[in-house]
């Protein structure tokens, strides 16, 4: 039985009403992959408004690796909101916010002592790991990556690699940022080496060119970059980052926003590179969909900010902590990400067919589910293919299936469907994606 139900054209009469309205009251600045309206979600099925069923591989931008609407989850969250919503952990505390915090300490791996703060989304978390960085070092520079993206906010935005569409016009930017190359091995000139030695290299090189070493408080990296189209660090580059770390006194900062929670076959992206990072920042799929972040890490780094440095109104919403402890639950049971792991090595098979029939596919690539396809116009010169990927992703959403584009140069497709979703349902996404790949070539050349 076929998931993808299609009962009218795409978008429909509802969603085109909708999307009317929207354009009258909402700000043309807010985007959209898929000019659908939501009426109901479950699983890896996404239902709009229209009476049109979807199968789901953009996952609200990976933040439902449960899925949505996971019973567990709703439960959760409607018991807590028959009891309280608000009250400002900063005002009145309560316990889901300790309880959360002490799983989150003993899930991040690392032996020593962690503390947590919880922050409503990705940027926040960002951003408090810089001050807890910046206060605990009494140092300012920050390292960032080409490529990476950190958030919209001022900071979060001078941390983003990408200018179109996140930091167009919206200058100046937060100073004392520093951009290192990202280990981008597909793009690497074939001149250099990759290798621990020529990495070295080049980092020390960066020290000396860019900014000394003994100012730079944090070095912020997305071991699989989110945004910047889920490529994936070779392990002697970050061995040889973390060691100039401890040499110099710079704080690692592990950006599993993106990363966590399952995504990549383990529950963090860094066990799969055996370190224990000095900061972690945690978000998108951590409460199920409700907004949730957090900053994990060394108790004595988190401990330097003084009472009242942290916090803000509706952090650690009780309705999100409990939403995340349910979470927790459903991860920790070893058959969730034993799932993810066989999930991931069958959209790894999927994804390698398509390359082997698509010379438009420069490179596969990834870890466990967050997989992603590079489409360039030429596999000699590896130029990108940003129209090519529009138009597949438009074609996937006429026919039934949502997906996400990603990358400097809007060239890459990634794999961000729930977790949870069933092996007939990701067979039929990637028929629909194969067919789309099908129909692209002969419309734009």
């Amino acid at each position: 039985m076929r998931a993808i139900e299609l009962k009218t054209e795409v978008p429909g009469p509802r969603s085109r009403a909708l999307m009317a309205r929207r354009q009258a009251a909402i700000p043309v600045g807010i985007g959209h992959s898929a000019p659908v309206f939501v009426e109901r979600a479950e699983g890896a099925l996404l239902h709009d408004v229209d009476g049109n069923t979807f199968i789901d591989f953009a996952g609200g931008i990976g933040t439902l690796n449960v899925g949505h609407a996971h019973p567990a989850v709703v439960e959760a969250a409607r018991a807590q909101l028959g009891k309280f919503t608000h009250s400002c952990f900063a005002v009145a505390p309560y316990a889901s916010y300790v309880e959360l915090a002490e799983r989150l300490n003993v899930s991040i791996p690392g032996a020593f002592a962690k503390k947590t703060l919880f922050a409503n989304s990705g940027v926040e978390a960002v951003e408090n790991a810089v001050k807890i960085a910046r206060r605990a070092t009494g140092r300012e520079a920050v390292l960032v990556f080409e490529h990476a993206f950190h958030g919209r906010t001022l900071l979060g935005m001078s941390m983003t690699s990408k200018v179109k569409p996140y930091k167009l016009g919206f200058g100046p930017f937060a100073p004392e940022i520093y951009r290192l190359p990202y280990p981008y091995l597909y793009r690497r000139p074939a001149a250099l080496a990759a290798d621990e030695a020529a990495f070295r290299r080049e980092l020390e090189e960066f020290f000396a060119t860019h900014v000394a070493a003994e100012k730079v408080a944090c070095v912020v990296m997305e071991l699989v970059l989110g945004e910047g189209g889920f490529v994936v660090a070779p392990p002697a580059y970050v061995k040889v980052l973390l060691e100039l770390c401890r040499k110099y006194g710079i704080l690692f900062v592990a950006d599993e926003i993106q990363t966590g929670f399952g995504r990549t076959g383990r529950m963090w992206a860094m066990e799969h590179y055996g370190i224990e990072p000095d900061l972690t920042t945690i978000a998108k799929s951590l409460a199920g969909g409700l907004p949730l972040s957090a900053v994990t890490g060394r108790a004595e780094l988190m401990d330097a900010a003084q009472v009242g440095g942290l916090g803000g109104t509706f952090v650690g919403n009780p309705v999100a902590c409990a939403a995340a402890l349910a979470v927790l639950d459903l991860l920790e049971d070893g058959t969730f990400l034993a799932r993810a792991a066989a999930l991931g090595a069958r959209i790894e098979t999927r994804l390698a067919g398509l390359a082997a029939r698509h010379e438009s596919i420069g490179e596969v690539r990834g870890l466990g589910a967050m997989r992603a396809l590079e489409l360039v116009r030429d596999r000699a010169t590896r130029e990108p293919d940003k129209e090519r990927t529009q138009t597949i992703v438009r074609r996937a959403w006429e026919r039934g299936l949502l997906l996400l584009s990603a990358g400097t140069h809007g060239n890459v497709i990634r794999t961000l469907m729930p977790l949870v979703i069933t092996d007939a349902q990701l067979e039929e996404g990637f028929d629909v994606l194969a067919q789309a790949l099908e129909t692209s070539a002969g419309e734009i050349r």
